[in-house]
């Protein structure tokens, strides 16, 4: 039996899996690398520790598997920003992370310079300091990296890419749709937006299909060379594609280092809606016939990551799986409040100098109200997001499907459908990003033959439907007062 091999270089660590024809997860590996602060605000990471994770855990999956490996497939974190040497393969500079928040004033500026209509037209984004544009001219600053022949700038995708195969510099319109460069609507790179951001477009990689072959892998790698890589998409619609969600209204939110809500849109260009981003999604063929298909999404930037705070940064817990059932051991957070808006705030706000926020202690506060606090906050995120698209779409979401690492707490699923009103229904597989680049390769090379196969696979390990509890609109409430304090506090020193 065939399996893909799906490689997926998250925000914090990069899993590799082997997958099987049946949609199953046979073998996985998991390393973690380091998050680089350095300076409030600052988030890098090493391109070359990225890359050393992949080789790592490729090489563990890599000896356990036995069959064929019909394709590769690769997702990762959007937005992030790669500057690398063409001719020597190695990064020019760190990383700049979608998280990084240094180029809030930039943004600030071209908003005053009338800008964002432009913006909003070509790209379906907002100007953020989230996408990768603004990175890519800071890179390109005094004393940073030099706009010569042999610089290549490109997200996450793009970099693994270039090193899996000895030299392709390619990536597809998922993640290119993120870059506030390329056009949405033409699908080509916008010579217009790269000059005004300063980037030379030959410094970008090809444009191809999600799914498709970008290239074949070279020698010297844990995987025999001439692999065929056949799928690429940014995490969040790869997440969309292994959800199965194929057909328009259909949505789903992954519970990662944030948390992304994606609504199925369909193959036509929406027009642009406040709040939120239009984005492509896929694309699942080169040529006229190119089968796009777009979404809606709303980004929130801080769940996991506030978890992952509460360990490392207040130390109240010393492993994340701890929060769920600390969060479970109070009836509620004692009036508690948390805006987890440590690196600002997205959708449906898009207030880059928000800040954090942590309201309503009292002497009986103690660990597990801030824990279950943490919890409500992640879905009244989720919940200003998903109240922003049934505002805007023709048919309101009727339900929600699920995954991620923090989904696996029914405290947290159970709150989610409580306050957005509507079912919410948990993937079988938590790992369902890896699986939609899985899926995405495989079609290409027929391990799969198609969008409609894939559908047939997809399971649900939990369904979580609204209850009634009077409190959770007043709570909600309470939230969306705490956000409005927290709005415009980081101030220009």
């Amino acid at each position: 039996m065939a399996v893909v091999l799906s490689i997926d270089a998250g925000t914090t660590g990069v899993r590799c899996l082997a997958i099987n024809q049946a949609g199953e997860t046979t073998h996985s590996a998991y390393r973690e690398f380091t998050q680089h602060f350095a300076q409030p605000g600052w988030v890098e990471h090493d391109a070359e520790e990225i890359w050393n994770a992949v080789v790592a855990t490729m090489t563990s999956v890599a000896q356990h598997v036995d069959d064929t490996i019909a394709a590769i497939g690769i997702t990762n974190q959007r937005e992030t920003v790669v500057a690398w040497d063409k001719a020597s393969g190695q990064p020019r500079a760190r990383a700049i992370v979608w998280q990084d928040r240094r180029t809030a004033s930039r943004c600030e500026e071209l908003t005053e310079d009338g800008f964002l209509p432009e913006v909003r037209t070509k790209t379906g984004l907002v100007l953020d300091p989230y996408f990768s544009a603004t990175k890519m001219e800071w890179l390109l600053g005094p004393g940073q990296v030099s706009a010569d022949a042999d610089l290549a700038f490109g997200t996450i995708d793009s970099w693994l890419l270039f090193r899996l195969s000895g030299g392709v510099h390619a990536t597809d319109p998922s993640n290119a749709s993120r870059t506030m460069l390329f056009n949405i609507t033409t699908l080509e790179w916008d010579r217009e937006l790269c000059e005004r951001f300063g980037v030379p477009i030959d410094a970008l990689g090809e444009v191809k299909a999600s799914s498709g072959r970008f290239a074949t892998t070279t020698t010297n790698l844990p995987v025999p060379a001439g692999i065929p890589i056949s799928g690429i998409a940014g995490d969040q619609q790869a997440s969309l594609f292994g959800q199965a969600c194929l057909d328009p209204g259909q949505a789903k939110n992954t519970y990662g280092t944030g948390s992304f809500v994606l609504s199925n849109a369909g193959p036509t260009c929406p027009d642009p809606v406040d709040g939120l981003l239009t984005t492509i999604a896929w694309t699942l063929s080169d040529g006229p016939a190119n089968e796009t298909v777009y979404a809606y999404e709303g980004a929130v930037f801080v769940t996991g990551a506030a978890i992952q705070w509460l360990r490392d940064g207040l130390e109240i817990i010393s492993d994340a799986a701890e929060v769920g059932p600390l969060a479970a051991s109070v009836p509620d957070s004692g009036g508690v409040i948390f805006v987890p808006a440590l690196t600002g705030l997205g959708s449906p706000h898009w207030d880059a100098r928000a800040r954090g926020l942590l309201i309503g202690l009292t002497r009986a506060t103690g660990r597990a109200e801030i824990a279950r606090a943490t919890v409500d906050a992640i879905a009244y995120q989720v919940r200003d997001v998903v109240d922003t698209m049934n505002a805007n779409l023709a048919e309101p979401i009727s339900d929600l499907r699920v995954d991620g690492g923090a989904s696996v707490m029914d405290l947290l699923v159970q709150t989610q459908a409580d306050q957005i009103g509507v079912t919410v229904r948990r993937s079988a597989s938590l790992d369902t990003t890896a699986l939609g680049a899985a899926y995405l390769a495989g079609i290409a090379e027929g391990v799969w033959e198609s969008p409609a196969t894939i559908a047939t696979q997809w399971q649900t390990s939990g369904t979580f439907t609204p209850t009634s509890d009077a409190r959770s609109g007043a709570r909600y409430q309470r939230w969306k007062a705490a956000v409005e304090r927290s709005r415009g506090w980081e101030l220009d020193s």
